[in-house]
C-alpha cells in the first residue's frame, strides 16, 4: 500500500532527509511519489538527481500528497498548516507531524476539526532503515493507520501509543540516540587511554553497541540477566561497573533522561 502513495515532506531538513532515504531504499517505491520542500532546495540535489520532486512551494507541493509529512520546527507547524490549508482535502490527505510538543488538537485548530491528523516520533536512524517511531493518531480509520504504520516501519520499527507519551517517546526514542552516540563517545575515549587508536577503538565498541542491542532484541533478555552472565565474582566487568555507579553513572543517565522530559513538558 504505502509503494502505491505519493508522499511529501514538508521542511525536509535532517530527520526529513532520513525519512527520504529510508522510503528511497524500499524495493519498489518510486523516487516519482516523492516530493520534498525546503526554502533551500540547493542542498536536496542529491534527491533530484535521482527523480525525487523538489520544491520550495509548500501549497503545490502538497496538492496531490495521500501522506504530508510536516518535518519543521514545533514553531513552524502552524504557520505551514495555515499555509497550505486551502490546497488540502482533509478528510482524505493524511498529516503526519513530527514536530515535538505540537498535539493533534493544535493540528485540528489550523487544518480542520475533521483531519486526518498523526503525530510521530521516528530518529535519525531512519537513514539507514533502524529508527524507532512511536505514533499517535485522530479521526483516522484502522487502514490509515495501518498506513502510516507500514510507512514507518520501512525505516525501522513502529509503535502505536497514547499522545499522552508522545513527549516521553521523544526522550527515549530521539534524543535517546543521543545519549547512547554519547556514551559510545565515552567508550572510545577510554578504549584509547588504554592502548587502542582511535579507529580501533571505535570498531570495537561500535559492534559491541550493536552486539548487546541485538542479544537484548534476539534473546528478550533484561539486560541485567546479560549483564550477570559477565560478571564473574572478583572479575573485571563488576570491578568497572561498581566504579561506575559510585561514580553516579546510571543516576546521571536517569536525570539527563527526566531533564529532556522537563525541558519539552515547559
Amino acid at each position: 500500500m504505502i509503494l502505491e502513495s505519493k508522499i511529501t515532506i514538508v521542511g525536509c531538513g535532517n530527520l526529513g532527509t532520513a525519512i527520504a532515504r529510508g522510503l528511497l531504499s524500499i524495493e519498489g517505491f518510486k523516487s516519482s511519489n516523492l516530493t520534498l520542500t525546503k526554502r533551500n532546495t540547493g542542498s536536496l540535489k542529491e534527491f533530484a538527481d535521482i527523480g525525487v520532486k523538489i520544491s520550495n512551494n509548500n501549497l503545490e507541493a502538497t496538492k496531490e500528497a495521500d501522506i504530508i509529512i510536516l518535518g519543521v520546527k514545533p514553531y513552524n507547524v502552524s504557520p505551514i498548516l495555515r499555509e497550505i490549508k486551502d490546497g488540502i482535502n482533509f478528510q482524505k490527505q493524511i498529516i503526519v507531524s513530527l514536530a515535538t510538543g505540537i498535539t493533534i488538537e493544535e493540528i485540528l485548530a489550523n487544518s480542520s476539526p475533521g483531519a486526518i491528523a498523526f503525530r510521530a516520533m521516528p530518529n535519525i536512524a531512519a537513514d539507514i532503515q533502524e529508527s524507532i517511531t512511536c505514533i499517535c493518531a485522530k479521526n483516522a480509520s484502522s487502514e490509515q493507520i495501518t498506513l502510516i504504520t507500514q510507512l514507518f516501519d520501512s525505516i525501522g520499527q513502529t509503535v502505536e501509543i497514547d499522545e499522552g507519551l508522545m513527549e516521553a517517546a521523544t526522550v527515549l526514542g530521539a534524543c535517546g540516540i543521543a545519549y547512547v552516540l554519547r556514551f559510545m563517545r565515552a567508550m572510545i575515549q577510554g578504549g584509547i587511554q588504554i592502548g587502542f587508536d582511535a579507529v580501533t577503538a571505535s570498531r570495537i565498541v561500535n559492534q559491541t553497541v550493536k552486539g548487546a542491542a541485538e542479544l537484548m532484541i534476539q534473546k528478550d533478555m533484561h539486560p541485567e540477566e546479560a549483564i550477570d552472565k559477565v560478571t564473574t565474582p572478583k572479575g573485571c566487568t563488576i570491578v568497572g561497573l561498581n566504579e561506575m555507579e559510585h561514580q553516579g553513572f546510571s543516576s546521571a543517565m536517569v536525570k539527563g533522561v527526566l531533564a529532556s522530559y522537563e525541558k519539552i513538558e515547559k
